[in-house]
């Protein structure tokens, strides 16, 4: 199961190089998502029946210089041929923050859909570049198209009242002036 944990995991923490717009060019466009990835956690438990892996106690994945942290990352699988094993979602829950060199996203819960190829980051989502900040409830990304969205209210909430709108800070660098 370890080698294809790790592959799903390399996928999950690319899933932010699909961006578009937001902040601007991501240095996770450049990540290697083929190099190794370091696992830290207190626990994992295998619940073979349920075809899940739970990695609990501050979760820190590593992987070139990005780091993944989460209170518990689980891991839905199912069997493939022979002893293999196929990742189908992984949940993370905690205070899941990501962070590149240049960016860093944080939120309560993290759902990566590997078959569907999506990556949602729900409640009190921040996404931060430099000095220029986004807040929301609901952060999605398609990593097939690169579509991404940030919703203000999570499903079925009301638009316009306190707390429920998308906001955002962009600081505007200075400009040089022309000789």
């Amino acid at each position: 199961m370890r080698p294809l944990l790790f592959l799903a995991l390399a996928a999950l923490l690319a899933a932010p190089a699909a961006s578009q717009g937001g902040l601007g060019n991501s240095a996770l466009a450049r990540h290697d998502t083929k190099a190794p990835i370091d696992i830290d956690a207190a626990r994992i438990e295998v619940r073979d029946r349920d075809n899940q892996a739970i990695f609990s106690g501050n979760v820190v994945v590593r992987q070139g210089n990005m780091t993944l942290q989460a209170g518990q990352l689980r891991v839905f699988y199912q069997r493939a041929q022979g002893d293999d094993l196929a990742i189908l979602r992984i949940d993370a829950e905690g205070g899941v923050t990501l962070v590149s060199p240049s960016e860093r996203a944080r939120g309560s819960y993290g759902v990566y859909d590997v078959e569907d190829r999506q990556l949602t980051m729900i409640g009190n989502v921040v996404l931060t570049r430099g000095d220029s900040v986004l807040r929301g409830q609901r952060l999605g990304i398609d990593l097939e198209t690169g579509r991404s969205t940030l919703d203000g209210a999570s499903s079925g909430g009301a638009t316009g009242s306190s707390g429920t709108r998308v906001t955002g800070r962009f600081v505007v660098p200075e400009r040089r002036a022309n000789p």
